[in-house]
Parts: structure tokens; sequence; C-alpha cells
């Protein structure tokens, strides 16, 4: 495997205004958010590039029978076409791999992380007109066909295997070991699985000390979304301390702790404190 290089300053700028952009817009668009995150972290990816990832996925979604049925024989057809006519589905090395995350990886290797193999599922179903959404299970991403009165679930980490109820439970309770629960089963916005994504790469950087450059550069996006927890401040500024930029990352400390000062004033005075240390660092 090719290992990953970022893209050129100028071209992470523009991936990140265009980001933001989609993010922003009316009804952002999921495969195209997917791509310009594989983009920041894959210099190589370029335009035609994702053109061609959105084409394949136009491609598989016109090799779908028209209209099969409900929604489990929506369900089936995608396992048969996806899971098992092309080999998409997931294993545990998937796990220690970051091109797991980034979706022209997934449609090249047919291998990922349960969120991006449902970001295939989810996008040639919905370009071949299914009722598709995704469900984000605590702890294992899959997703659903149909209302809730009728609701499909399939797993594509397991090549599109059509759960029972019992399934699904045990999944959840082999994750968090509580019950599932009705609310666990609601339709997953495309922004909230973007985050997933990101909070992902997130997780697989921090394994990974060596890698803050990912780190970063997932926080940064993260941060673009309209939707964001005001902590992914105080971590960007402790990797850019880390990184050695501890003038940009003592600011925005600063500015985190600026944003908390009114509902925890000694939380705000250790981050100030840790501020301080890292512009002390310039000395």
């Amino acid at each position: 495997m090719r290992p990953l290089y970022p893209p050129s300053p100028e071209r992470s700028a523009e991936l990140r205004r265009r980001f933001a952009e989609e993010a922003r817009s009316e009804r952002p668009d999921l495969s195209a958010l997917c791509l310009l995150i594989g983009a920041e972290a894959d210099g190589e990816l370029d335009e035609p590039g994702m053109d061609a990832a959105q084409m394949e996925l136009d491609d598989l979604a016109g090799r779908l029978p028209y209209r099969p049925g409900g929604p489990r024989a929506w369900a089936v057809a995608l396992r048969e076409l996806l899971g098992e006519r092309y080999g998409f589905r997931g294993c545990a090395a998937d796990y220690e791999r970051l091109e797991s995350s980034l979706l022209h990886q997934v449609l090249l290797r047919r291998r990922g992380l349960p969120i991006l193999l449902s970001v295939v599922w989810m996008e040639v179903a919905r370009r071949a007109g299914a009722p598709v959404y995704g469900v984000a299970l605590p702890g294992h991403f899959v997703v659903g066909f149909g209302p809730a009165e009728e609701q499909v679930l399939a797993d594509p980490f397991d090549g599109g295997r059509v759960l029972t109820g019992s399934d699904a439970e045990l999944l959840v309770a082999g994750a968090t070991g509580a019950p599932l629960e009705p609310s666990m089963l609601t339709p997953a916005d495309p922004l909230e699985v973007v985050m997933r994504i990101l909070n992902n790469v997130r997780a697989w950087a921090a394994a990974r000390p060596e890698r803050t450059d990912v780190a970063l550069w997932a926080v940064e996006l993260s941060l673009l979304l309209p939707a964001h927890p005001a902590r992914l401040r105080f971590e960007r500024g402790t990797l850019l301390v880390r990184r050695g930029d501890f003038v940009r990352g003592a600011a925005e400390l600063e500015e985190y702790a600026e944003l908390i000062d009114v509902v925890d004033e000694g939380a705000a005075e250790r981050v100030r404190a840790e501020a301080r240390a890292a512009r002390a660092l310039l000395n």
C-alpha cells in the first residue's frame, strides 16, 4: 500500500474552503464531504480522482435491480451486489489503517471501517432510489432501509448481512454493555456521519503520537462543521503546541479558556496555565 502524503498548503486551503461550503449548504452531499476528507489526507487524490470515485458510485447504483421492492428487498439487493458480487466488507485489521476512513481508498480496496462501508451502501442505494439512511449504533455503524415501522437494518462491515432485532441488540450490548434503545435506530444526519468519520481519524492518530499531522487536519476539518464540540479548540491548541507552533497553540488555548470561563473558572485557569507554559517555550 502506498504511503499517504498531504496535499500542498494551497490545495489544502482550497479543499477546506469547499468542505466548509458544502457542510453549510442546504443539503450537504455526504459523498462529496467524504472525498474532500480523503483529499486532505491523500495529496494524490486530485479532481479527476474525486470525479472517478463519484462515477464508480453511479456505476454501482446502475447495477442494482430497478426498484426491487420493500425495505428488505432493497437490503438484500445491496448485499448481493456490494457484499457478494463486489466483495465490500471489513475485518479487524481495517481498524489499523487510515485508508479505512477514506472513501476513495475504500472504493479501491473494498475494505473499510463500518461507517465508511455504510457510506458506500448509502450512496449507492440513494442513487438507485432506495429509502436508505445511516444508523449510528453505539460502536458500530449500520444502514437502515424503510420507515421506522418497517425498518430493516444491514451491516456492511459483515458484507451487508441483514440483521434481525436480536442481532442489533447484540451489536449494542457488545459495544456498550447496555440494551438497545429505540432512539439508537433513528436516521443519522449526514453531518453527524462526517463528524463520526473525523472522530475515527482522530482516534487513529491519537494512538500514533508521531501522526500529529493527521490529528491536526482531522480536528481542523471538524471545526469547520456548523456544529462541533467546543473542546475541539482545546485539542487543536494542544496539537499545535506539540508540533512546535507555540504562538498559535497558546492563542488557541487562551481563546478556549475565554469560552469556558463562564461555566468553569477553574478549568479555564488551568488552560491559561498551559498557554503560558507554551509561550514560555519560546524563550
